[in-house]
């Protein structure tokens, strides 16, 4: 542990654990629930305690996040941690062994939809917020605290409309507060997403003439995606960057006619491509068009097969000792912890963030079980360290 942190740290843990039960018992399912109840328990905390705090909203005005801003007495950069408070849905609430929304803590163990993801993160940061504001003046640049409701929806409208804000000090660097405490993200496949529709004649599936329907040649293009070459033949390595994770090529939807007796005349598929350096937006789109061009010329219909890019999201790895990895692993390692780096194969905001070209970390929390699935529960017989560990982070990044 951290000796001179330890002892107020196990002294904070029960007031974060007080707040994260709190905000687990108003639900806040992405995309189902509003965020007023939950927003509310955070402003109603924050403004006892006298930190400046405000609503963030998107161009609609719906609220999508709340951002808490603390600043230092001496310029220097300023900091950022994001835990999200909207969660990811209950499902089948019968096969949950409590209640989703309970809140409690059983066994060293707090449950609830969003304990690990990431209700106790977002009442952790608050609380080293807290801690900060006391001796602001001393440090240099600032510390701002973002939660987001709009994470689990994909949009990260949070996120998005706090790099937009022109009030907010742009961050050097972002943490944010995703759990368990064996590996810290640094770094993540980037992604190229389209929409691809692809025409044909129409036709009665009974008639004498025979015609390629949108299905036929939509299949088609799935083969030719499916045996595209990529580069990179070791499966654990994109050759070229030494970047550890290489390319890929998913169809992700496939939509198209209704009933039995019509061949439909349209087919709209989704591909979604993971990139690296060394295999780009650019290639993939690249990729993509190739393929389509090779179905019109195979297969002509009365149409060109239409690509419609839906987004791009670059590729990003941190260094160990890039900032703010260095300060969290170097914690991490105060604490006597072995905590690994690890690039990640799913897209994450660090992806949203490194296209503004801010260096993000995700991960680093407490052990956890169900995220995302049932009985979720985060543990918290390591939290002390964990606290220990983010606010030692913290402390060095502010320290000029």
């Amino acid at each position: 542990m951290i000796e001179d942190l330890s002892q107020a740290v196990r002294a904070r843990t029960a007031s974060v654990v007080e707040l994260a039960s709190e905000l687990i018992r108003r639900p806040s399912r992405a995309g189902i629930d509003g965020y007023g109840p939950v927003l509310t328990v955070l402003e109603e905390w924050l403004a006892a305690r006298g930190l400046p705090h405000r609503r963030l909203h998107d161009a609609a005005g719906a609220v999508v996040g709340l951002l808490v801003e603390i600043s230092g007495g001496r310029p220097g950069p300023w900091w950022t941690l994001d835990a999200c408070v909207d969660t990811a849905p209950y499902g089948d609430e019968t096969a949950w062994s409590f209640p989703p929304a309970c809140g409690d803590v059983v066994d060293g163990w707090l449950r609830g939809r969003g304990a690990a993801d990431s209700k106790l993160a977002a009442a952790m940061f608050c609380h080293i917020a807290a801690d900060l504001a006391s001796h602001a003046a001393d440090l240099a640049g600032g510390l701002a605290v973002l939660l987001d409701v709009d994470e689990h929806t994909g949009g990260f409208g949070g996120a998005r409309a706090y790099l937009a804000d022109p009030q907010a000090a742009r961050p050097a660097g972002v943490m944010i507060g995703y759990p368990g405490m064996d590996e810290v993200v640094v770094g993540g496949r980037g992604l190229w997403r389209a929409t691809i529709t692809v025409h044909a004649p129409s036709g009665h599936s009974g008639s004498r003439k025979s015609v390629v329907g949108a299905i036929s040649r939509a299949a088609h293009l799935v083969r030719l995606l499916d045996a595209a070459e990529l580069p990179g033949s070791d499966p654990g390595l994109d050759c070229g960057s030494g970047f550890p994770l290489p390319p890929k090529v998913s169809v992700t939807a496939f939509h198209g006619g209704e009933g039995f007796s019509v061949t439909p005349d349209r087919v709209d598929i989704n591909i979604d491509i993971r990139t690296t350096p060394s295999f780009d937006a650019h290639d993939a789109e690249t990729l993509v068009r190739k393929a389509v061009a090779e179905l019109d010329t195979a297969l002509p219909g009365p149409a060109p097969t239409e690509v419609t890019p839906v987004a791009t999201w670059p590729p990003f790895r941190l260094a160990e000792d890039e900032q703010p990895a260095a300060a969290l692993l170097g914690a991490a390692a105060a604490a006597e912890l072995t905590v690994r780096t690890k690039t990640a194969g799913p897209s994450n905001i660090g992806n949203l963030l490194a296209g503004e070209g801010i260096a993000a970390t995700a991960g680093f929390g407490v052990p956890y079980e169900g995220l995302h699935g049932i009985d979720e529960r985060a543990h918290l017989a390591e939290l002390p360290t964990v606290y220990a560990v983010y606010q030692r982070a913290v402390l060095d990044l502010l320290a000029g």
